[in-house]
């Protein structure tokens, strides 16, 4: 899909700055979500965290899914299944109190990239909020702020895996939702499709990236008019 939007955080640095914004700005009132590249998270920390990731599905998680789902049924329905999702997930939270050391099986290695990612990403977020803050013509660091709470932000890490369905058609791997929190920062697969976005009532397949080496994070926005002085409604 050709008009989807894609940001290149790179193009802030120089003479293409004002057309990056315009595009943030664009993506943020028309669309609530956009793609990012260049984002200055080195790609071989994107694909050690995908690497361990899919190590540990394997190693810990893989049969106790399949045991799980089986007891449901769902390895063998015959109508569609509407409340329940064909995913195998756990979460680390971040801030304001971490909990990566609780999570059990996890290896150090493991554990220490996360850690690492989690930082990155944190540094990224709040980079992006001042950008957006900038575009709104807030204060810088108005949105951080807005988003505190009595023992500062709420930071945390969903890790999925989607392992192959028997009945695709008749289970989701995820139903249709509204993601919580004020911004998403999602690191898509880049070898699996499926993630699709809704805009105008209508759902987009969101693009994979072209090359192993442009790895992509898509941002997706939950800014309540409000907080975004009434500009961003569709958000």
């Amino acid at each position: 899909m050709t008009n989807f939007p894609v940001i290149n955080l790179e193009k802030l640095n120089g003479e293409e700055r004002n057309d990056t914004m315009e595009k943030i700005k664009d993506a943020c009132e028309n669309w609530g979500f956009f793609e990012l590249v260049n984002h200055g998270i080195p790609h071989d920390l994107l694909d050690t965290v995908e690497r361990l990731t899919k190590e540990h599905y394997r190693k810990c998680m893989e049969e106790r899914f399949k045991e799980f789902m089986a007891s449901k049924g769902l390895d063998a329905v015959q109508t569609e299944v509407k409340d329940m999702d064909w995913e195998s997930t756990f979460h680390l939270r971040h801030l304001p109190e971490p909990n990566i050391s609780e999570i059990p099986d996890l290896i150090d290695e493991y554990r220490k990239v996360m850690k690492d990612f989690a930082l990155r990403l944190e540094k990224l977020a709040e980079q992006l909020l001042d950008l957006l803050c900038e575009n709104l013509g807030l204060e810088k660091g108005y949105l951080k702020k807005a988003f505190y709470g009595s023992r500062g932000p709420t930071f945390g890490t969903k890790v999925a895996n989607y392992p192959p369905c028997p009945n695709p058609d008749l289970v989701k791997g995820l139903r249709p939702h509204t993601d919580a929190g004020g911004i998403v920062l999602l690191f898509q697969d880049d070898k699996v499709s499926g993630l699709q976005l809704l805009k105008d009532a209508s759902g987009l397949m969101c693009p994979q990236c072209a090359t192993p080496l442009l790895l992509t994070l898509v941002i997706s926005l939950r800014l309540s008019p409000m907080v975004s002085t009434g500009v961003w409604s569709t958000v």
